[in-house]
């Protein structure tokens, strides 16, 4: 061992030999996973890391997925199709087509609402990935604020009220204010 050795994938240089398996490590690490040694990328990392390892990291992950689930479920029942049935991660991906509203219109709703989301491309989509049919939806950031199961349901409703009454002013500005009210005490930042 210690020694450096051909790679077993048959990656091979422009000469044609094969490329040691030192030289894939080295171009996994720099730049794709370092970049630049910028010393504060570097220390950022390090602390990313080891709150990784941490026990409160791993309950914290847990609760994520439970949220998202939580989540999924309040969609379904509300008629909205997720791409993969539910979800068993952090997120979701809605067809918004049965609702006869694009991602773009959707997201830029629900901004105006302050809730964050991103249009997306959905499988077979028959819209340009400016426009698209589908919207994202994840639940790190409002477990991070605290949030729980039981709340998943009230937050899928607000997003549907946004969804359901898109051309009317009034009932997404109503929303944004049941939004605020319901963060007001959850702060981004503790």
């Amino acid at each position: 061992m210690g020694q450096d050795f051909e790679n077993p994938f048959g990656i091979k240089l422009k000469n044609g030999n094969l490329r040691k398996m030192s030289a894939l490590i080295n171009l996994a690490v720099f730049p794709g996973n370092q970049g630049g040694p910028l010393e504060h990328i570097i220390a950022a990392k390090a602390i990313a890391f080891g709150e990784a390892l941490s026990d409160e990291f791993l309950h914290y992950m847990l609760q994520v997925k439970k949220n998202a689930e939580a989540m999924a479920a309040a969609f379904v029942a509300k008629d909205y199709k997720i791409i993969s049935g539910g979800t068993d991660n952090h997120m979701m991906l809605i067809d918004l087509r049965n609702k006869n509203i694009t991602g773009k219109d959707a997201e830029n709703l629900l901004v105006k609402a302050d809730i964050t989301a991103n249009k997306n491309m959905v499988p077979f989509d028959d819209k340009s990935p400016f426009i698209t049919s589908g919207i994202r939806f994840g639940t790190a950031a409002i477990t991070t604020r605290g949030l729980k199961e039981a709340d998943m349901t009230a937050i899928v409703d607000l997003i549907d009220e946004v969804i359901t009454h898109a051309e009317e002013e009034k009932v997404v500005a109503g929303v944004k204010v049941k939004v605020n009210k319901l963060m007001k005490d959850l702060p981004l930042f503790a």
